[in-house]
């Protein structure tokens, strides 16, 4: 009869190996998605439908936006 400190044991190391797993699951969805966008703009791209300078552009302009963002979740105005 295993006592139950063993139990807890056990039933922690499955909990670890389960969010060890969900964690490779999104590192895996995660690879995927960036293959993906990176095919699409280099497509887009290639195409001439977009500039490299544009997307940089946009890029900047909505990681300003993401940061402003950040900034005023963090300190609200009173």
């Amino acid at each position: 009869m295993k006592s139950r400190t063993s139990s807890r044991t056990s039933s922690q190391a499955l909990d670890h190996l389960n969010l060890v797993a969900k964690l490779a699951d999104l590192k895996e969805d995660h690879y995927r998605t960036l293959l993906a966008i990176s095919a699409m703009t280099e497509l887009l791209i290639e195409k001439g439908l977009l500039a490299p300078e544009e997307l940089e552009r946009k890029i900047a302009s909505l990681d300003n936006e993401m940061d402003e963002l950040i900034s005023l979740s963090l300190h609200p105005m009173p």
